[in-house]
This record gives C-alpha cells, structure tokens and sequence, in this order.
C-alpha cells in the first residue's frame, strides 16, 4: 500500500488521477476534497461516516452525541458532494451504544464492525450506479468544532448539560483532560462527574445537583 501525505489541498486532485483510480472511499480525513479531486475518479468518491445522517454532519459526530446525551449512534457511508456529509446515503446502520463512560477504544472498534458490514454493501450499490438515498436537508445538523466555552463549565446550567459536556471532554481527550470548573473558589479541571450521589464533591447546578467524581487541581500556567 502507498502512503501519500499531500502537503496541500490542491495537490490531491493530480495524487489521484496519477492513479487513474475508479472510485474513492475516505474515513476520517480531515480536509473538506475539493470539487477536481471529487471527479478525479471514474465513479466518484464516497466516505464513511460516524452518525446516522443527516444528523451531526462535520469533524466530530460522535463528540456532539455524546454532549447532546444521545443513547446511541451509527455509521453512514454516503457519496461525497461539495457540502460536508450531504450526498446520498449508499448503507446506513444505528444500534452503536453510548453508554455513561464511553471508552474511544471500545467505540471504534464497535465502528469498525460496522464498517466491515456497511462498506461491502455501499461499494456495491456505487458500482453500479446507485445514487444513494437522498439525505433531507430539514432534518440535518452540524457538528463543527467546539466553541472555546466549551472548555469551561458554568455551574448555572442544568446537570445534565454539565454531566455531558464533562462526558464529550473526556472522549475528545481519552480521559486525560476535562473543562474548567471553579468549586468552592478553587479552578479545578473536571474529568468524570456523576448524576446518582457518589464518593466526591457535590455540586449544585441550575436544576439541582452533580457529583465531581475525578478531578485534577489547575495548574497556574493554566489559570
């Protein structure tokens, strides 16, 4: 297998006509394709996607699940246009759980299973010419990158918001990293929280209490 590490975007179209390939198949890359590198292959180009769209089109679909406290997820492989995760849907499948404490390792390699079910399925349909089922547009949402806010919690919205936004931090970051909160006049970096009354420091949020299971002081060059 050749890996190629294209140092720009303009670049890509050139990369993938030198291979004069039929179709392309993306997961997890990170730059929007331009429309040349989009119909420098004979069928076009299709990518893997971890929601079940339209919901949650962009970079991080699985973090906004999680914040949003979804009770679970799915896997979508679509064609690819000129708008982020909106061409028509070839293989779609829900039932990937989000439980309390979802472990990145665990989580991807439920993804994976699901990929080596949906992708056989999809490269079929595209060879063959399958437009795929088209997404509806009224139904869609994005998952961008979190604000800057995101990264610190205010005690004054609901418990469930903070539980989930601390449960999204800790995914995005493996569990090494939590947002900011500010407790009993001490800045402190939350990584686990509970809703049910646990071992820790309890909270009161704007609808009632969180209990800080984990946590790590913040240090001054964080302040």
């Amino acid at each position: 297998m050749d890996l190629l590490i294209p140092g720009r975007k303009s670049m890509l179209p050139h990369i993938i006509e030198g291979y004069g390939a039929d179709l392309i198949v993306c997961y997890g890359f990170p730059w929007k394709l331009p429309p040349a590198a989009l119909g420098a292959t004979r069928r076009g180009a299709i990518n893997v996607h971890t929601s079940m769209l339209p919901k949650y089109r962009g970079p991080i679909p699985v973090n906004w699940a999680i914040r949003n406290g979804d009770r679970e997820t799915g896997v979508s492989v679509h064609w690819m246009e000129s708008a982020f995760d909106s061409g028509g849907i070839l293989a779609q499948e829900a039932g990937i759980t989000l439980g309390d404490d979802v472990v990145p390792r665990l989580l991807w390699e439920e993804v994976d299973r699901y990929i080596e079910r949906l992708l056989p399925l999809a490269l079929s349909r595209a060879v063959a010419g399958s437009p795929g089922i088209p997404q509806e547009e009224a139904s869609a949402t994005y998952a961008g990158w979190m604000e800057p806010e995101f990264s610190r919690i205010e005690w004054s919205s609901g418990r469930e918001d903070v539980h989930n936004q601390v449960r999204a931090f800790r995914f995005g970051s493996s569990g090494r990293s939590g947002p900011v909160a500010v407790v009993d006049g001490h800045r402190l970096r939350v990584l686990r929280t509970s809703l049910a009354p646990a071992d820790g420091i309890r909270v009161m949020c704007g609808d009632g209490p969180v209990w800080i299971t984990e946590s790590v002081p913040v240090a001054g060059s964080e302040a």
